[in-house]
């Protein structure tokens, strides 16, 4: 087998390449490196990764584990979206304290706020370990034996290294298991708030504009990482310094223009773009449209009543725009897919694929993959909807989704050491707080006869035992929640207060803990004994599947899926054209703000501050040089979930923008990219330092920052 990493040393000069697509691997960025320059950057590879001094890696960290933040000072100031903040925000605020309608600015470093749980993760160095993760793998192995290889590899391979080294070594696959390549990381644990605008600009737009351009969102916050004194991670500490970085971006104030280079370093998290057709079409057309009915009814719901009380609406915030995002993005991937005809280019390559498969004895290996993958599906389809039922319908009822969190309390015996179980205890009754400051129960109550009706049109052998109970959907929901002691606080810590073994049966008896159980008991007997076993066959397909194209064609541009593992995406600034008629620009400005100003509508609530430094054109430094405030700008760089909050960086890898959405029309890039509509939707650098500055007056944080005019 001619290695992988051979084949991509040969492609990169393909004519066949989209620029923008493909989320490439950052210490082989040499192979793009002529590509890029041509295209317009004026740095080398080397400076944005390397190993033997500083560079913009350095800068870039994975931050709370599911988006992306960049460094822009020396005293670890760091910058992501408001949405990536949003639950630390969320957290912080009360009706006397609403940081998520009133914002947030800390004018000093005692006034920033700590936020428990929050990490953020430096990549320090990435190593090719294929031959040794593979060391005694054969073609004649079974599945099951291959991958018990693998591991016992991988465990030694991270034995070794973290023996010579201070950082958290994990080997991730790549190309679907056909490369592997180690990561050293180090991680951060105390990281404070210091700021964030009000949701009315963090957020402007909402729901309605999410995934939609043209977008006037300033959708970032501000955070900064600490340090024990030794300039090591260390635990929350008032005694804790500011992490001094050993690289920060600098800020360009020059802005975005039409035909620009411009790359974006972050975290994606998932793509799936060597999928074969039955599998696009499943998820687009089966699994997606079923998930975005059962959030878009519970959305219904929530809106509703955070509509009518402030409180409310504080209190489901998060949770909104956590269902939210994905109902959403889940309509664009199906519509997309649809009306760009995905399945039908897949169905088209696989006729190509066959072709080239049976002109040759020695591609046997590649000849049954498709009618294999044709079954595989078919078989996982039924699983794959209960699943999506079970964790958008059943685990949706808060109330049973809170007493699953007592799961673990529930199966302590006479045996378990007290110590243990007061430990628990004490978890528990930090959960029990979190959970009641956020909860509303006439809301529950709604979503769980909505979802619990929508569960019930399921076949009985594909949902849960308790739901084959119910006679009528009202009048279990009203006993459930008068019966369950979840729905109060002073109930369940009265519970907890002194808790013992012999207490076990009371909670078990609990009829949300029963339902919470019965919810599992059928995910763990019944969907994931018979979906296991189907997936891992999938992806043994899939990866033979990735070497067959590959082979295939080795003159084509090949970069590996993105797996929440640090990426270089690049491509030009330019608008777009979705649809016959409908032409984009590039960029918007406040005046789009002004136009979609309405004060009876919370999302296109204008702040009085913003609409009087429009009216003044009090812009500072940071207008446009056609004297407008630029709020966004698109790119055709290749993005995904993950890359919220990540730095797109122009040709002298300066910051332009914080990356935080994709056009409707291209959302479907997870799955079909398309370099003509999948768009990246960044947030102008510039309208973020007009915020800090002009509107917040928090010149303290622009001082800190490298500008450059």
């Amino acid at each position: 087998m001619k290695r992988l990493l051979l084949s991509l040393a040969i492609v990169l000069t393909s004519a066949m390449a989209f620029a923008g697509e493909g989320m490439w691997i950052p210490m082989l960025l040499q192979y793009n490196e002529k590509e890029m320059q041509e295209m317009g950057m004026r740095i080398t590879a080397d400076d944005i990764y390397s190993i033997n001094h500083s560079s913009l890696k350095d800068a870039i960290v994975l931050f709370g584990g599911g988006c992306t933040g960049e460094i822009v000072s020396d005293y670890g100031l760091l910058l992501t979206n408001h949405h990536c903040g949003y639950d630390y925000i969320q957290q912080h605020s009360s009706v006397e304290h609403d940081y998520l309608t009133d914002g947030f600015w800390a004018m000093d470093r005692s006034q920033e706020l700590p936020c428990p749980g929050l990490t953020v993760i430096f990549l320090r160095e990435m190593r090719d370990v294929t031959p040794q993760v593979l060391n005694e793998v054969t073609s004649e192995m079974t599945e099951a034996k291959r991958q018990a290889t693998i591991s016992e590899n991988i465990k030694k391979i991270i034995a070794e290294v973290e023996k010579e080294t201070k950082y958290k070594a994990s080997v991730k696959p790549f190309f679907l298991g056909n490369e592997y390549y180690l990561l050293l990381n180090e991680e951060y644990t105390d990281v404070r708030l210091v700021g964030c605008p009000p949701s009315n600009i963090g957020k402007f737009g909402g729901d309605t504009d999410n995934w939609v351009w043209p977008r006037h969102t300033g959708d970032f916050s501000v955070f900064r990482v600490y340090a024990g004194k030794d300039g090591h991670p260390a635990d929350y500490s008032a005694d804790n310094v500011p992490y001094k970085p050993a690289k920060h971006l600098e800020i360009s104030l020059k802005g975005a223009d039409e035909g620009d280079f411009a790359f974006v370093f972050g975290y994606p998290a998932r793509t799936s773009e060597y999928l074969p057709s039955i599998a696009v079409n499943q998820e687009a057309n089966v699994i997606d449209p079923i998930a975005v009915d059962l959030r878009g009814k519970i959305l219904d719901i929530y809106n509703t009543y955070q509509e009518k009380d402030k409180k409310v609406r504080i209190q489901y915030a998060s949770k909104h725009a956590g269902l939210g995002n994905g109902w959403k993005k889940w309509m664009g991937v199906t519509e997309g897919i649809n009306h760009f005809h995905g399945v039908e280019k897949k169905q088209a390559y696989e006729k190509d694929f066959m072709e080239w498969c049976n002109a040759s004895r020695q591609r046997y290996p590649y000849i049954g993959l498709l009618n294999a993958f044709e079954k595989k599906y078919k078989e996982l389809e039924p699983y794959r909807v209960a699943y999506t039922y079970l964790s958008n319908a059943g685990l949706n009822i808060e109330l049973i989704d809170f007493a699953g969190s007592f799961g673990r309390l529930s199966r302590v015996t006479k045996e378990t050491p007290q110590e243990d179980i007061d430990d628990m205890v004490a978890s528990l009754k930090n959960a029990t707080k979190a959970f009641f400051k956020d909860y509303h129960q006439p809301i529950d109550e709604e979503v769980a006869k909505s979802m619990l009706t929508e569960y019930l049109k399921q076949p009985a052998d594909f949902r849960p035992g308790f739901l084959n109970e119910i006679k009528d959907v009202d009048s279990y929901v009203n006993e459930l929640f008068s019966k369950s002691m979840f729905v109060n606080e002073e109930k369940v810590n009265e519970f907890l207060d002194g808790f013992k073994a012999s207490k076990v049966k009371k909670l078990q008896k609990d009829p949300a803990m029963k339902a919470y159980q019965s919810l599992i008991e059928f995910y763990r007997n019944d969907v994931n004994p018979k979906m296991a076993p189907i997936n891992k066959a999938i992806d043994s397909l899939q990866r033979i599947y990735m070497k067959g194209q590959m082979v295939m064609e080795p003159e084509r541009r090949f970069s590996p899926d993105a797996n929440f593992t640090l990426r270089v995406t690049y491509g030009k600034v330019e608008g777009f054209k979705p649809q016959d008629g409908k032409t984009f620009r590039h960029f918007t400005t406040l005046e789009g703000i002004m136009e979609k100003e309405n004060p009876d509508i919370y999302d296109y609530v204008v702040e009085p501050k913003l609409k009087e430094l429009y009216n003044n054109k009090d812009y500072g430094r940071y207008a446009d040089k056609d004297g407008t405030m630029h709020v966004a700008f698109t790119a055709s760089v290749h993005t995904t979930g993950g890359n919220s909050g990540s730095p797109i960086l122009n040709a002298d890898g300066r910051l332009l923008g914080l990356n935080f959405d994709r056009c409707w029309e291209g959302t479907m890039s997870d799955l079909v990219y398309d370099p003509d509509i999948c768009r990246n939707i960044s947030v102008d650098i510039r309208y973020v330092l007009f915020i800090i500055d002009k509107f917040a007056g928090a010149k303290n944080l622009i001082a800190e920052m490298d500008i450059v005019e």
